[in-house]
């Protein structure tokens, strides 16, 4: 998910009461919510695709990315103490409260990404299996909204000392909770409707079938399935009634192309192919190179559009190597008859 998601989820938990256990408490649940997507620094390298998801969502980074948290946090603590006295009222740092804030934070991060299509690799790097929820488009503004009225009123309630302040945060994440549920059921009951459809139509055996959530509209899905070689797309609507339709066609992968495996050679598309789900691609062969472009079918409807789109100009394929002929001189015969039809 984006990260004022992974940061509205920590300040919620936070909200709800946790953020009076120690000094820190909310500032340790919001960045560590934040946390695992420290890998995007990689982008000041030249790094995306192949480095997201991975290495600092999985069980080494739980190891150590929590307690450098907690150790930076404690070192805070004492900097600003030597420099001035703390507020009245406020709570010392607890290190064990801390640790398991920070760890609930950092935990909260993964299972959110968990929930979009764009895939978590959360055993690395123990395994670089990637894993899809297919539940939550990847910026949700209900989730937003929901977390974020939870957020506010319990803040208020926390400033006025009201009962049971944290309640609008218990609240807001129990509906979280209950929508994600409802989300990842309409998902699966849609990839089982268009297994079926695409069967109905001759198409199978279906290798795959993917129900993508929609910005806004919780109520729709644009569906992909797989053959052995093909794509095939439509879009379901649970409202007013269920409705699935099917594109008339298939889409070929192209997958398979002598191309293709030249062009895994460049690190753009061998990273792009590393994280893709449901790749295809298009081979335009020309006299001076071959331009090959490769997309996934979760966010595009042909290699050529989209979101996640790579393209790669290729050299031409290399000609078998012919001796040179030495020019030869024409006979004076030949000579003559080539004036003659010049002249003609």
């Amino acid at each position: 998910m984006d990260n004022l998601a992974h940061a509205l989820a920590g300040a919620a938990l936070g909200q709800a009461g946790l953020k009076t256990r120690t000094r820190f408490g909310m500032a340790a649940l919001i960045v560590a919510a934040n946390l695992p997507d420290v890998d995007a620094l990689g982008l000041f390298f030249g790094e995306n695709l192949a480095w997201r998801r991975g290495w600092t969502h999985g069980p080494v980074a739980m190891l150590v990315l929590p307690p450098l948290l907690v150790a930076a946090l404690v070192f805070l603590d004492k900097w600003q103490r030597r420099r001035r006295t703390p507020p009245p009222g406020q709570p010392a740092v607890n290190i064990g409260w801390l640790f398991a804030l920070v760890y609930i934070g950092w935990a909260s991060h993964p299972l959110l990404d968990f929930m979009n299509t764009y895939g978590i690799r959360l055993l690395m790097p123990f395994s670089e299996r990637w894993f899809y929820g297919d539940v939550l488009f990847i910026i949700d503004p209900w989730l937003w909204i929901a977390l974020a009225l939870g957020v506010w009123l319990a803040a208020r309630r926390w400033r006025r000392g009201m009962a049971h302040p944290g309640r609008p945060a218990w609240v807001a994440l129990g509906l979280l909770c209950c929508y994600a549920m409802a989300m990842g059921a309409s998902s699966v009951a849609a990839e089982r409707l268009t297994r079926q459809a695409a069967e109905a139509r001759g198409h199978g055996p279906i290798r795959a079938a993917v129900a993508s959530p929609v910005p806004i509209d919780p109520f729709r899905r644009e569906v992909v399935f797989a053959t052995d070689s093909a794509y095939g797309f439509g879009e379901l609507r649970w409202t007013p009634f269920p409705e699935l339709r099917l594109d008339p066609g298939l889409i070929p992968t192209n997958m398979d192309d002598p191309a293709i495996r030249q062009a895994r050679q460049t690190k753009e598309i061998a990273d792009f192919l590393y994280w893709s789900r449901l790749p295809f691609a298009t081979v335009d062969r020309r006299s001076d190179s071959t331009i090959v472009t490769i997309a996934d079918a979760r966010y595009a409807r042909g290699p050529g559009s989209g979101t996640f789109v790579r393209k790669v100009r290729l050299p031409p394929a290399s000609l078998p190597h012919q001796p040179e002929r030495t020019p030869q001189r024409p006979q004076p015969d030949q000579e003559h008859d080539g004036k003659r039809r010049q002249i003609e």
